[in-house]
């Protein structure tokens, strides 16, 4: 990937960090929350889900650049895809993420290709990945661990990841760190 290229798709997730999209509460609909103690990234993900499709997606949290540039990234991709198509993204994002080789991007990442060096920080793999695991907590069937596994059997999510149903309570969205 050429500086340009890589200069460009910086430009995005600080882009999307500074002005995320679909930040914001959805009322009356499934949330989860999670929090990576290790960063100090919280994110509470609401989904409107109707049978298999994903209507409205929205988040509220603060966190890192990654973080919430990842956020909000995911929330304009996955917006109108069926349960289905959602976690194929997901599968495509995180091997993009995680890989230690060069993964081939399929072209419903889309601008989410902007996270290809995220690999080359381990530390901020998790950040990249928090907004998508707790989506995944929303929109799963149940079952004792939804998460999908790494290829060594870790659950996504890692140590010192957490994750809750969101209170039913008001919230107020936290103010955004760059």
């Amino acid at each position: 990937m050429s500086n340009e290229v890589r200069d460009l798709y910086r430009e995005i997730v600080i882009e999307h960090s500074k002005r995320p999209r679909n930040f914001r509460k959805l009322e009356s609909v499934p949330a989860a929350e999670g929090y990576n103690p290790l960063c100090g990234d919280r994110v509470t993900v609401y989904v409107d889900v109707t049978g298999e499709q994903l209507n409205d997606i929205a988040f509220e949290g603060s966190g890192c650049a990654v973080c919430v540039g990842s956020a909000s990234m995911m929330t304009e991709i996955l917006k109108g895809k069926s349960r289905e198509e959602a976690a194929q993204i997901f599968d495509s994002f995180r091997a993009l993420v995680t890989s230690g080789a060069q993964v081939s991007c399929p072209p419903a990442l889309g601008d989410l290709v902007a996270f290809a060096g995220v690999r080359a920080f381990p530390s901020r793999i998790k950040c990249a990945l928090l907004p998508w695991e707790t989506l995944w907590r929303v929109i799963s069937p149940p079952h004792p661990d939804p998460l999908p596994s790494t290829s060594s059997g870790q659950a996504l999510g890692g140590e010192g990841t957490h994750f809750a149903p969101s209170p039913s309570g008001p919230s107020t969205p936290s103010r955004l760190r760059s």
